[in-house]
């Protein structure tokens, strides 16, 4: 009987065992994982999936990474292995990935990671120097943290990889790019053209200004472009010219902004000629129907005490660049127009564009954080008009007033279901000379009337003529000679939290935002229900804010806080409509367009023939009165996108909340939402004075009580057990 006991305990712990391996190894293909973050940090978002399980063509993922890394770094590789397993689930059979180790092995590096660590340099990949520290010294190493995609024959990279912060969106956007890459080679009709602008002469003088390899740059220029049209589908076409070889080419050749160089006879001391005198150019033309990029091949610089100096660009570089430059002019990215006239700021710092004012600042900052995504070109009102391929327009701060066919122009550009992105101003800024600014010593702010009010005004949007200003705004550290402390920004509010629409998906994850400058941007919602249209305020200023109209003074003691708190209340700040707009020209004859005096003297001249009457000629469908449904974007500020407000990177908080506002008006909600849910700013909500002080309260004297309290409860409770028990035994 005892032994029959024995193995039936046999049976069921082998039973048991068998169950837990089975369990382990289902768990190998078949698991799950949780992600409890409120932002969905770690896992993958909407987008991220979509776009590996659309691949059409293989995609292979090399990661390059030291193992054995000091904290942070051990932990980003992590993180990096996670994400590009959580890809690996949600894709189709086109993505693969693959760790390569190019870590030494006990101090003294192997084969196989010496071949890997050249593969990673023949990609571009290259170490870079990290710092830890050991046993109280800081140590410095230098470790591999790059990633290669090799997308058919398209290649690119992330060369260091030092954070999480943002690497799923990084990654998902550069796949993205990628496919959309080889669709827009595949579908190319006519091919990029690369050319080579050099003057022969150059090498007569490359001696002389220490460019030995001056002469040898054809040679290597056409073998730079023969590699890359391997990797573009042979749709590179190459070609080489002399910019300066007659008047006809150098006119052609103008518009390129190419670098000339000038040079007078150069002679020995014998008096003998060596160089004649001449002109010259070195650059890389990349070309395509009618975009270009320039690529200098001579560098110009100045050095103090030694002058001018001249310097062959690294061909090392040349290739990528001339590879970014392809990008550019293929429009691989979705297209987005910025206007560049009518006073609007140039998106380059250091000079003006057509039209504008001088020493203007420039949105560089912002122009590049889209170009990063989009392909951001140049829209003029006054010339060509707006491009048909462009699908979203940015007006940021006009200062000259807008024409009825400028109006006329944007008007139907929204007709046609496009997006339209307003940063308007209330006010500009004069500094005007002091005997024309009278009693007020600082800057002059005068209204701004550019006409677009009453565009926006019909669509149901108003900007009013005033700023808002915020109790809850940056406040600016004053230096010791001031007296220290901290003099409050009332113009810069800091919106919270609680104040930012988190129902709409694009702003979901936008924890804070700061505004400078802002006017009030209020929906009409009897004109937004009448004409179909859906309008949403994205965020408020807090409600301790209060309004600054007619007489604009931002000194600081001009802007003290009203001492009625009834004046204070919320604003919104700014506001986003969709739907089909009614046309603001409907009813109304085509405005006529402004005919340059060129165009006037040609059609003076050309005026021949019978006049035609003016009612045998009719402008049917001239004017879209109901447009198509599209989306626009409105906030009383252009601040926004200065570089004072928006950083290089890209990653804090205003530029983030601005790249949302162009996903949303772009369709690329699920972009916006990947990029929200990586800000690690989540401020606490306020918390009212009265509940501050019971909390403190309650943690000094509450807490005790309780404890106290509950030892009284349990000392009670065991008193009357030891009654109970007592009494029992007593009968």
């Amino acid at each position: 009987m005892a032994a029959r006991n024995r193995s039936g305990s046999y049976y069921r712990f082998a039973a048991w065992l068998v169950v837990v391996v089975l369990v382990n190894v289902a768990g190998l293909t078949l698991f799950f994982r949780v992600d409890l973050t409120g932002s969905g940090v770690y896992s993958l978002s909407r987008a991220s999936r979509e776009a590996v399980a659309n691949l059409s063509e293989p995609l292979t993922i090399s990661v390059f990474f030291t193992k054995n890394l000091p904290a942070p770094h051990n932990g980003t590789e992590r993180y990096l292995r996670d994400l590009l397993e959580e890809y690996g689930i949600h894709s189709n059979r086109h993505f693969n990935y693959r760790f390569f180790d190019v870590s030494p092995d006990e101090g003294d590096i192997s084969d196989r990671a010496r071949r890997n660590r050249e593969l990673a340099q023949d990609y571009g990949i290259f170490p870079v120097q990290i710092q830890h520290i050991e046993h109280d010294e800081v140590k410095y190493q230098r470790a591999y943290m790059g990633m290669v995609f090799v997308h058919g024959d398209v290649v690119d990279k992330i060369p260091a990889i030092t954070s999480t912060d943002g690497l799923e969106y990084t990654i998902t956007s550069k796949i993205e790019k990628m496919s959309n890459k080889i669709s827009a080679l595949v579908g190319m009709q006519e091919p990029v053209s690369v050319t080579l602008a050099y003057t022969p002469a150059l090498a007569g003088i490359a001696p002389h200004v220490r460019m030995d390899e001056l002469a040898g740059i054809p040679e290597r220029v056409e073998e730079i472009v023969s590699e890359l049209n391997t990797k573009y589908y042979d749709r590179l076409a190459y070609d080489t010219v002399d910019p300066v070889a007659d008047s006809l080419a150098v006119e052609r050749y103008r518009r390129y902004g190419l670098v000339t160089l000038r040079w007078q006879s150069i002679r020995d001391r014998a008096g003998t000629e060596l160089v004649p005198p001449g002109l010259g150019a070195a650059a890389v033309i990349v070309e395509q129907g009618g975009r270009f990029r320039t690529i200098p091949l001579i560098e110009v610089f100045s050095v103090p005490l030694f002058g001018t100096q001249y310097q062959l660009a690294d061909m090392a570089a040349v290739g990528e660049r001339i590879g970014a430059a392809v990008d550019g002019v293929m429009d691989i990215n979705k297209k987005i127009g910025y206007l560049a006239d009518r006073g609007t700021p140039p998106l380059q710092s250091g000079a003006a564009l057509p039209g504008q004012p001088q020493g203007q600042e420039g949105l560089a900052n912002f122009n590049r954080v889209v170009s990063e995504n989009y392909s951001i070109s140049e829209v003029y009102l006054g010339e060509e008009g707006i491009p048909d391929d462009i699908d979203c327009l940015i007006i940021a701060g006009p200062r000259e007033r807008l024409s009825d066919w400028d109006l006329f122009q944007i008007d139907q550009f929204l007709m046609r279901g496009k997006s339209l992105a307003v940063f308007c101003d209330a006010f500009q800024e004069l500094d005007l000379p002091q005997a024309q600014r009278g009693y007020q010593q600082g800057p002059v702010f005068m209204p701004v009337d550019t006409g677009l009010e009453k565009l926006l005004d019909h669509y149901g949007v108003t900007v009013e003529r005033s700023y808002v200003l915020d109790r809850h705004c940056f406040e600016q550290q004053l230096p010791r000679m001031y007296g220290g402390g901290v003099q409050p920004i009332y113009f810069a509010p800091i919106i919270k939290n609680e104040k930012i629409n988190g129902k709409l998906p694009f702003m979901r994850h936008v924890r804070a935002l700061i505004t400078v400058k802002s006017a009030p941007v209020r929906l009409q919602t009897g004109t937004l229900t009448a004409s179909g249209l859906r309008g949403e305020v994205l965020f408020h200023s807090s409600d301790e804010s209060w309004e600054m109209k007619d007489r604009i003074d931002l000194s600081p003691w001009a802007m003290q806080p009203p001492e009625d708190p009834s004046l204070m209340q919320s604003y919104p700040l700014a506001a986003v409509v969709s739907g089909p707009f009614p046309s603001w020209f409907a009813g109304r004859p085509v405005p006529e367009r402004p005919v340059p005096v060129e165009e006037e003297e040609k059609d003076a001249d050309a005026e021949q023939g019978a006049e035609i009457p003016a009612d045998m000629i009719s402008d049917v469908g001239a004017v879209i009165e109901r447009g198509r449904p599209g989306r626009l974007f409105v906030i009383g500020t252009s601040e926004v996108l200065r570089n004072n407000v928006i950083d290089e990177e890209g990653a804090g908080i205003s530029a983030v909340f601005v790249m949302n506002v162009l996903d949303h008006l772009n369709g690329r909600d699920a972009y916006a939402e990947m990029r929200g849910k990586t800000q690690r700013f989540n401020p606490l909500r306020d918390t009212k004075p009265g509940v501050k002080t019971f909390v403190k309260t309650f943690n000094i004297a509450g807490l005790p009580v309780l404890v106290v309290a509950f030892g009284a409860v349990v000392w009670g409770l065991r008193a009357r057990r030891k009654r109970a028990i007592r009494a029992m035994f007593s009968r």
